[in-house]
């Protein structure tokens, strides 16, 4: 875990990650190009330029240095000053060291040829104009202010190749991201469809871009519309099963009312009550939340309704912590409702009393029901969610009955809209807490 700190700072996103991708390589050949074109280049000029004027510095020094006074060596030199087009002149004030600007790179290697060519260079300054170089140097009848155009000592403008590698790194790198972003773009609509269609909603998606992600969007396309067809073949068979059975269990109905009642009788009426119950509960599995189409709904107005339905049953449970944030929420109204209701069902079928509550986050809608129940111990969870799974040492079975499909319905439901169901301990009243998590 050494680098997991630059792991953690590097982005999530495929744009992020595509565009560091895409930036650090310019980045880098910018720098790289302009420290080497500087360092071989600039500096090797400027030397090269300096060096000569080093010469021509020596020679006027000289010729002052041999002259009987200042004013006598000022008249030596008047001649190869005008063909150098240097200005020298006594030096009316003692000055030392360096001034420069920052960005002056060549600069540098301006002073230190100077320096190291000439024995007393006392003052170098490369700040007051872009185009001159003023030096004072040291002779043995005084200092001399000297003068000479920049050109002449490195070359011009040096900053401009940064300028221009800089400016040519940016326009690249926006032409490169604008074709990024049309490449990237197909990726995001497979992702928003892929992800609306785990949430149960079938959008319209088209394939397009690269080769590669074409084929990814037909092979989600083929594999949307193979679960489609296998969730409309599924409740088509079990319909036709439904209404298959259905006639047999109406004959025997109808037989068993023209019987006489006996203990025999009430048995076999009791039976045939269970197997139709069978049969709706299978298909309420089966069709899940196929039924209904998704559709804008407050997700606490479905709580509040559920809850309701339950008191008018007789059911004691009540709507307990509900935020006053009301976001308009896409979802199957039924599907959701029926999930919820077998939630609050079986808590009041093995409870005494349930209560519901409803929590909103960034990116998901949680309904969590609790009891005060006798709870699913932790190893049996999993199988309770199972279909047609019956804990009776777990839960009471003398309260009510049951086909074991309530939990196995509203997990499917969650999965249906990107969530899950998560079974766990009330803390507050002891009992179950099942949670309904949805994806907003």
């Amino acid at each position: 875990m050494k680098f997991g700190w630059l792991k953690r700072s590097m982005p999530r996103g495929l744009y992020g990650r595509a565009a560091l991708i895409l930036v650090v390589p310019i980045a880098v050949l910018v720098v790289v190009v302009s420290v080497v074109f500087i360092q071989r280049h600039f500096e090797d000029v400027t030397r090269q330029l300096t060096n000569g004027v080093v010469l021509e510095l020596r020679e006027i020094v000289e010729l002052i240095d041999g002259a009987p006074d200042m004013e006598a060596g000022m008249a030596d030199i008047a001649s190869l000053v005008d063909t150098l087009n240097m200005d020298v002149y006594p030096a009316s004030e003692d000055r030392e060291g360096v001034q420069r600007v920052f960005y002056d790179v060549s600069g540098l290697e301006v002073v230190k040829t100077l320096r190291d060519g000439i024995d007393d260079v006392r003052a170098v300054d490369l700040s007051g104009s872009s185009r001159w170089v003023q030096v004072q140097i040291g002779t043995t009848k005084g200092p001399v202010d000297i003068r000479f155009r920049r050109q002449r000592a490195s070359a011009s403008n040096p900053h401009q190749f940064l300028v221009l590698m800089a400016t040519i790194g940016v326009l690249m790198a926006s032409i490169a991201f604008l074709y990024l972003r049309n490449q990237l773009r197909p990726i995001t609509r497979l992702a928003d469809a892929a992800e609306a269609f785990g949430k149960g909603q079938v959008v319209h998606y088209k394939t397009s871009g690269a080769l590669e992600v074409r084929a990814a969007g037909r092979a989600f396309l083929d594999m949307r519309g193979r679960i489609l067809r296998q969730i409309e073949q599924r409740t088509l068979m079990l319909s036709g099963v439904s209404h298959d059975l259905r006639t047999p269990l109406t004959r025997m109905k109808l037989t068993l009312s023209m019987m006489p009642e006996d203990e025999e009788t009430a048995a076999l009426q009791q039976d045939v009550a269970e197997m139709e119950m069978l049969i709706d509960s299978f298909l309420d599995f089966a069709r899940s939340d196929q039924l209904d189409d998704p559709e804008s709904v407050v997700p606490q107005e479905i709580a509040r309704l559920v809850v309701e339905k339950a008191q008018r049953q007789g059911g004691s449970v009540e709507l307990w912590k509900v935020p006053e944030e009301q976001p308009i929420l896409i979802l199957r109204r039924a599907a959701v409702e029926r999930a919820l209701s077998n939630l609050v069902g079986n808590a009041i079928r093995y409870a005494g009393k349930a209560r519901v509550s409803v929590e909103l986050t960034e990116r998901r809608v949680i309904y969590c029901v609790e009891d005060d129940g006798p709870g699913i111990p932790e190893e049996f969870r999993d199988e309770a969610m199972k279909p047609f799974a019956r804990l009776d040492p777990s839960r009471n079975q003398d309260r009510g009955s049951g086909v074991g499909l309530g939990l196995a319905i509203a997990q499917d439901i969650a999965r249906r809209h990107g969530g899950t169901l998560r079974l766990g301990e009330s803390e507050e009243m002891g009992g179950l807490k099942a949670e309904l998590v949805l994806a907003r």
